[in-house]
């Protein structure tokens, strides 16, 4: 049996993500385990693969219908490799690649999923994994027991910073399969978000609402609060899907990652698409009135008083 553990590289054409990283960390500790090296499948720009000194050989394939992601075309690509490598393991992200990808590959390869991944061991030579469901409110521990295996992990998981490496991986190119030339699907135009916003990204300190705010009209309470600490306001996906702030404030996978020193968050859930965009902060400060909420989960504090009582405190208290 293999014990390669493959990682899908997520890049935007020229920079390979942080999330990555993560997952090339995690690889070459299970490789590790399992007596097998860490690879990274990277479809798009061969030049891309000098980024990826942390990996033992990065397989290539190269066609202009992988420049940007389109599920069709990742998903022939993936298989191509798949059939030449035959990991024991592959490991993507729980954002587009895992949430589609994952899925298509695990039925045509006949591999087992395991989505939403938070945690990855080798236990007597077994892949063992803790996935998150029922939206991250109860823990399930799967047993990868088989010769392949697929895992979505969440970002965040695990540290970016065992992932890079200073060696030269060598590099194995593979023929774009056939598949390719003849997709039924096309990328039609790739949206970035309007500038001249505030970047939440760069920001020491953010102050984040979510939809416990309840109402447009009370976001202005939370930026008050923002205002006076001199930081920016932030938010979870269904404040921006509201339209109560714009999409450059949105923490998440389908928005934004931060990693700021500080993180407070109101009236924010937790749900694993939030999570995966802020549990790297320095410090979560998490206000919930529902004491089973996820984000106590990674919290350092939290408390379950009324926002609308503990905002207004705390901008009083920072005027005095």
């Amino acid at each position: 049996m293999s014990g390669t553990v493959l990682v899908i590289a997520e890049h935007d054409g020229k920079q390979i993500s942080d999330g990555t990283y993560e997952l090339l960390g995690a690889a070459r500790s299970l490789a590790s385990a399992l007596g097998g090296a860490a690879e990274v499948a990277l479809f798009g720009p061969r030049d891309l693969a000098g980024q990826l000194g942390g990996a033992s050989v990065v397989v290539s394939v190269d066609h202009p219908a992988l420049a940007q992601y389109l599920p069709e075309a990742y998903e022939e690509a993936l298989l191509a490799v798949l059939a030449e490598r035959s990991p024991r393991l592959v490991l993507m992200s729980t954002a587009t690649p895992g949430l589609d990808l994952g899925a298509a590959a695990a039925v045509r390869w006949q591999a087992p999923l395991a989505a939403c991944v938070t945690k990855l061991e080798v236990a007597d030579g077994v892949v063992v994994a803790t996935a998150q469901i029922l939206g991250g409110k109860v823990l399930a521990e799967l047993q990868l027991a088989g010769e392949r295996a697929i895992a979505a992990v969440i970002g965040g998981t695990f540290p970016a910073a065992a992932g890079h490496g200073t060696g030269t991986p060598d590099v194995v190119e593979i023929a774009p399969p056939a598949g390719l030339d003849q997709l039924r699907m096309s990328l039609v135009q790739v949206t970035e978000p309007p500038g001249g916003d505030v970047d939440i990204t760069a920001a020491d300190l953010l102050v984040s609402v979510g939809r416990g705010i309840e109402s447009q009209d009370n976001v202005e309470l939370v930026q008050e609060l923002g205002d006076a600490l001199g930081f920016p306001l932030s938010a979870s996906r269904p404040v921006v899907d509201a339209g109560w702030l714009p999409k450059t404030r949105q923490v998440g996978k389908s928005g934004l990652k931060v990693k700021p020193k500080a993180y407070l968050a109101f009236g924010i859930s937790g749900a694993p698409e939030h999570l995966e965009g802020m549990r790297d902060a320095d410090l979560i400060i998490a206000c919930n009135t529902d004491p089973g909420a996820p984000i106590f989960d990674v919290a350092h504090y939290g408390t379950t008083i009324d926002l609308f009582d503990l905002v207004p405190a705390l901008t009083e208290k920072l005027s005095q």
